[in-house]
């Protein structure tokens, strides 16, 4: 799996975990999801992904977006 793979499938549990917390446990939970959406659009516009980074360290080889 490419790092580039790896980011988008962990964004999406993510989002869908955020979504699970604020259907079943809280409402604030919301900005979680916020937070998370926030991040993905800086990274689309800055290239810095602090999970990317992570994954990088962890051995993914590299894709075309970082």
């Amino acid at each position: 799996m490419s790092l580039d793979r790896a980011v988008l499938a962990f964004a999406g549990v993510m989002v869908l975990v955020s979504v699970l917390l604020t259907a079943f446990v809280h409402p604030y939970f919301v900005w979680f999801t916020v937070f998370i959406g926030v991040n993905m659009l800086q990274s689309a516009f800055t290239g810095f992904c602090p999970a990317a980074m992570i994954f990088k360290k962890l051995g993914f080889r590299p894709g075309c977006a970082f």
